[in-house]
């Protein structure tokens, strides 16, 4: 019985599906809690097969909750797949419910200190960056250059090991060696430049397509995501790059940082393209200005700071079956630790939290906050119908593949990051978090406009499950991987920070991994260990143009 166990998992006791954690084979039979059944086909691992049949239209439920429908009969122990069960999700509405929430033992970590950057407002970052930001698009060019020359002279480069190879290419080529033969692998050591400014983590870049040509009121919401990242804990000064016509006026963009924080009193260092005498100009000006700031940035020092200070994203890319059992419980009891110990949380991609509504409606402790969280899921999915879709499309290929047939499957097991605590805040997209706690952002589910809504709104560290791979980062804020299953884990041992696969083969708890995964947390926000989406430089930064994306 013991064996059967760990083979199969049904999450909810109101569930009619079991799912598997390893491959099963067609005609086995599974035990499970006293009943048999009969596998009518092979089930891969991390899919579903049913413990009920079922005639078309009948609930598929699974998380104890409605996450399909089924489109043709089924059977005692067949597979879920696309075919036979359609996304289906019930209707949430306000309902006053006294949620009781019960806080994880915290005496692992009462005391606990993280090595952070204080900023003058109180906040702490996790990092010390120097960030550029372009008002308009026209202005990515120039901060490529800018990029390139800082990059390279301040020992700030990620891709010095390729430039190694393609020279090595080049040199093989032109002595007539056969190329094909060379192995890549064994290229000449890389002695990268000495970092010159040790107390700065990065310079960073924010290239975007967005500023002018579109509507005014995406220039708008570019203006507020943009203050936002100036205003980061984790950054200590801006250099603003603007051509001069465009949408995204200046004065709009100081207008909403000042909106934003009052107190603003980091350098700011601002150059206009079309007053300044040439490019060339420009581009030394601001590389001259900036080396000046970086001086300054350069002079702080992390020092310790209590675990509250803490604000953490959470966010799930390339899901998996595992997903919802794994690393995003695990990721959500680690929530649950640092909201008991005074910190915050962020949950967002409301297309993934479809289905999953209801549940959190009733975890929400202010009626308004609620019914703001309801006006911006319906607004969010009529949208997306208007446009001929829906949040029933969210589950990619990959996703599928992998066992997540429904929308609903999907999110019911994102909201598993989240945790269990009470929902103390709703923000819009680019709000500020500003309450303990976990608070919901709304933001798409695509990968990188999700992170940089989040990083928009104050995460400082974000934390990331996937299981199936994903190399998404952020400029500003370390994103740290966690992966649903040991395979990709070692797979992809250079982008996974974390290996959920413990809690599959049993090994481990959902709660003894929380555990770890804050571990690491504090590790990182103290600049003791470097997660790997930061090493490789995946600085992603993709606005939101609050059209269509799921």
């Amino acid at each position: 019985m013991s064996d059967q166990i760990t083979r199969v998992l049904k999450i909810h006791p109101l569930d009619n599906v079991l799912v598997a954690l390893q491959e099963l084979r067609q005609g086995e039979s599974i035990s499970y809690n006293g009943e048999v059944y009969v596998l009518a086909e092979a089930i891969p691992a991390k899919h579903k097969f049913f413990t009920h049949s079922l005639v078309r239209g009948e609930e598929v439920i699974m998380y104890g909750t409605l996450v399909g429908k089924a489109e043709i009969p089924i059977g005692v122990g067949e597979r879920m797949t696309t075919k036979n069960v359609k996304h289906a999700a019930a209707p949430y509405g306000y309902r006053r419910v006294s949620y009781q929430w019960t806080p994880p033992d915290v005496s692992k970590f009462e005391g606990r200190t993280f090595m952070g950057y204080h900023r003058k407002d109180g906040r702490v970052g996790t990092a010390n960056y120097w960030l550029f930001i372009p008002t308009v698009f026209c202005e990515n060019r120039n901060l490529d250059v800018i990029r390139e020359a800082l990059h390279n002279e301040l020992g700030y480069a990620v891709t010095d090991k390729y430039k190694a190879k393609t020279r090595l290419l080049r040199d093989w080529y032109l002595r007539g060696l056969d190329v094909s033969a060379l192995d890549l692998r064994l290229e000449e050591s890389v002695v990268p430049v000495d970092r010159l400014f040790k107390q700065v983590d990065g310079i960073k870049f924010l290239n975007h397509e967005g500023g002018c040509g579109g509507i005014r009121q995406d220039a708008a919401v570019l203006s507020k995501l943009l203050a936002a990242y100036a205003d980061h804990p984790n950054v200590a000064g801006v250099t603003v790059l603007s051509l001069g016509c465009q949408n995204l006026q200046l004065c709009d963009f100081r207008n909403d940082l000042l909106a934003l924080n009052p107190n603003f009193d980091k350098p700011l260092l601002i150059f206009e393209q079309q007053q300044s005498e040439s490019e060339e100009q420009l581009i030394t000006d601001a590389i001259r200005q900036t080396f000046l700031g970086l001086i300054e940035a350069n002079k702080a020092t992390r020092q310790p700071a209590p675990l509250e200070k803490l604000t953490l994203g959470v966010k799930c890319g390339g899901s998996d079956g595992f997903s919802g059992i794994s690393a995003n419980p695990a990721v959500g009891y680690c929530a649950d630790l640092l909201v008991a110990l005074g910190g915050k949380v962020l949950l967002a991609e409301f297309p993934e939290l479809c289905g999953a509504e209801q549940s959190l409606i009733d975890r929400t402790v202010d009626e308004e906050a609620a019914h703001k969280f309801i006006r911006l899921m319906t607004a969010y999915s009529e949208s997306a119908e208007r446009a001929g879709s829906g949040f029933h499309m969210n589950p990619s290929p990959g996703n599928i593949k992998d066992g997540l047939i429904t929308d609903a499957i999907k999110s019911n097991g994102a909201a598993k990051k989240g945790g269990t605590s009470p929902v103390i805040d709703v923000l819009d997209y680019t709000e500020p978090a500003t309450k303990a706690g976990l608070s919901l952002v709304c933001t798409p589910g695509n990968d990188v406009e999700a992170t940089t809504g989040k990083a928009a709104s104050g995460a400082t560290l974000i934390l990331f499950t996937t299981g199936l791979g994903t190399p998404t980062g952020n400029p500003i804020c370390p994103v740290i991987k966690v992966a649903t299953n040991s395979k990709l884990a070692k797979r992809m041992a250079d982008i996974i920070d974390i290996d959920c696969g413990p809690v599959i083969d049993g090994m481990k708890s959902i709660e003894e991994m929380g555990e770890d995964i804050l571990s690491y947390c504090i590790q990182a926000a103290s600049g003791e260990v470097v997660p790997h989406a930061v090493r490789l430089g995946q600085d992603d930064f993709i606005p939101w143009k609050r059209g269509v994306s799921l």
